[in-house]
């Protein structure tokens, strides 16, 4: 019991501090660049070894500030013994990557929809969005995949606040500056927004509009925040323990002053006690916890219909055909809620979706608190998936944080007007709100980022080396994104001029008569082709 108590604890910085002639030998270097944006979580190659063998040997040293070295995610302390004459090297951090790299996969099947005009996009044939009706469900195939996308946008703001963590320990340990990271931080957010506008906003609208925020721009934004924010809590832990220290040393000073004081015992003797490094460090990441939770809030909060829709509604109607606005301006509306304006487009609002990167944050500070043993952290991802499932069950049985209630109007609600609209049917219950999310959206989606991250640990390395496409997009997610989306679009729309036909709805972005393709014309037509060929010819062959 003592041993797994002393486990659950955070590093002791004050022995830290007394140890530091040693630590220098403890670490043999500095791991690898982190962003999570770009997808490069931590590199445990040989140049993050770790001294596992002196780590056993100064068991009380347990770094937890930036100018400590820690290992990365997923490293694991199986067997090692206590007197290893040389250190063992970390293996890659291939949790977060292979989570990373299928939410990829997931969300490239969902653009290709979208781009191809495959299926209406969502799980309902009307928008999900914040206090709309919604009378009809998807087909089975469009709706599983819109679910399964769901995964995503939560999931790379999660490993971007994450990432974020991991890149402030590694450059601290090259000797960057606060003022260094900061600039670092602006100038990725501007790179981030540079992408969408040229690549993206520009060239698809024709110029029409001004910000077509995909969510690029959100991430841009939140990549910012959750920077600055890791740099205040890092600087704001240490002020906070020293604090603590002051107090607790002054009092204790108050029971006993000799008469002649040695100034430089004195000067020497001021490091921080474990007790206020534990402190503060607790608090920090409650004050953490505290923020996931308010930025999730606000958008309950700000919702002008605060989650409802009418319950009596003239005929026909089915919730608000544009995004619902506040008192507060167009620009204030922006950074909150969903915005479609002549010029500006936008359905992921950055603030509302800052509550994921904050988590991330959270995570990634608990991760990096000290060597965890690989099933300790495969078990917890587990339990905190089983917790978050939970608070997404209460959500759907005390009507708190879906932002839809009273929207449901199916037949099987209708046939059942006084029963929970949500139990009324296996979609009822995982219908959400995305636009912009809900808490019930984001408990059940980490929820299930929380399961495969635990599934992805227990994986041993070779069997998760073996899976290079996940890997592959991983590791490179912002170049795939990239990539992917200009060849969809590309195609789609050349595609569209040749084989396209008008669907029975409206395209959200145009407002005009949405246009799909299916390549049963494209085979029809070359099937009439090849059968003017000569019998020996080469495109009889295809």
């Amino acid at each position: 019991m003592q041993e797994l108590a002393r486990d659950l604890m955070p590093p002791d910085h004050a022995a830290v501090e007394a140890g530091a002639g040693v630590q220098e030998t403890q670490f043999t270097a500095i791991p690898d660049d982190v962003a999570a944006v770009s997808g490069n979580i931590p590199d445990s190659s040989p140049g993050s070894a770790f001294a596992t063998a002196n780590l056993e040997s100064n068991r009380h040293i347990r770094p937890v500030h930036d100018d400590v070295n820690h290992p990365s995610y997923g490293t694991t302390v199986n067997g090692t013994p206590e007197n290893a004459p040389q250190a063992t090297v970390s293996p890659r951090a291939l949790a977060p990557d292979l989570l990373r790299g299928l939410l990829m996969v997931l969300q490239a099947v969902d653009h290709c929809s979208v781009s191809q005009g495959a299926w209406r996009h969502g799980v309902a044939l009307e928008s999900e969005q914040d206090g709309t009706i919604v009378k009809k469900w998807n087909d089975p195939v469009p709706w599983t995949a819109r679910m399964l996308t769901h995964l995503c946008a939560p999931g790379f703001m999660f490993l971007l606040g994450m990432g974020v963590v991991y890149f402030g320990r590694s450059r601290s340990k090259l000797g960057w500056s606060s003022w260094q990271m900061t600039k670092h931080f602006a100038i990725r957010a501007f790179v981030l927004a540079a992408v969408n506008e040229f690549l993206f906003t520009l060239p698809i609208s024709r110029g029409r509009i001004l910000i077509l925020n995909i969510i690029l721009l959100a991430l841009a934004v939140n990549y910012l925040l959750a920077g600055l924010l890791w740099l205040a809590v890092n600087a704001s832990e240490k002020a906070l323990s020293t604090l603590l220290e002051s107090s607790h040393a002054s009092s204790k000073d108050q029971v006993e002053q000799p008469l002649l004081q040695d100034s430089t015992r004195n000067s020497s003797a001021k490091s921080v006690s474990p007790w206020a490094t534990r402190t503060s460090w607790h608090i920090h990441n409650g004050i953490l916890l505290a923020l996931t939770i308010i930025t999730i809030a606000w958008n309950h909060w700000l919702s002008p219909h605060h989650g409802h829709c009418p319950v009596e509604t003239p005929p026909g109607y089915s919730g608000p055909t544009q995004p619902s606005s506040t008192s507060l301006g167009p620009w204030f509306d922006f950074w909150f809620l969903t915005v479609n304006y002549p010029t500006v487009i936008s359905p992921f609002p950055p603030l509302a979706w800052l509550s994921p990167a904050i988590l991330g944050l959270l995570y990634g500070r608990i991760i990096l608190s000290r060597q965890w043993k690989d099933y300790t952290i495969n078990a917890s991802n587990a339990l905190f998936a089983v917790l978050l499932m939970l608070l997404f069950v209460l959500t759907r049985l005390l009507h708190i944080g879906n932002l839809s209630e009273d929207c449901l109007r199916m037949p099987e609600q209708l046939a059942s007007p006084q029963r929970n609209q949500y139990l009324a049917s296996f979609r009822a219950f995982f219908y959400i709100v995305k636009y912009p999310p809900s808490f019930s959206y984001l408990t059940f989606t980490m929820s299930l980022n929380f399961l495969l991250l635990a599934l992805f640990g227990t994986l041993p390395q070779k069997v998760a080396r073996r899976i290079p496409t996940l890997l592959t997009f991983g590791q490179s997610a912002l170049f795939f994104y990239i990539l992917h989306l200009m060849l969809y679009f590309g195609f789609g729309t050349l595609a569209k001029l040749w084989f396209g036909h008008e669907l029975d709805h409206m395209d959200p972005m145009t407002g005009q008569p949405a246009v799909g393709t299916e390549g049963k014309p494209a085979v029809m037509w070359y099937g009439k082709f090849k059968s003017t060929r000569g019998v020996n010819s080469v495109w009889r062959f295809f």
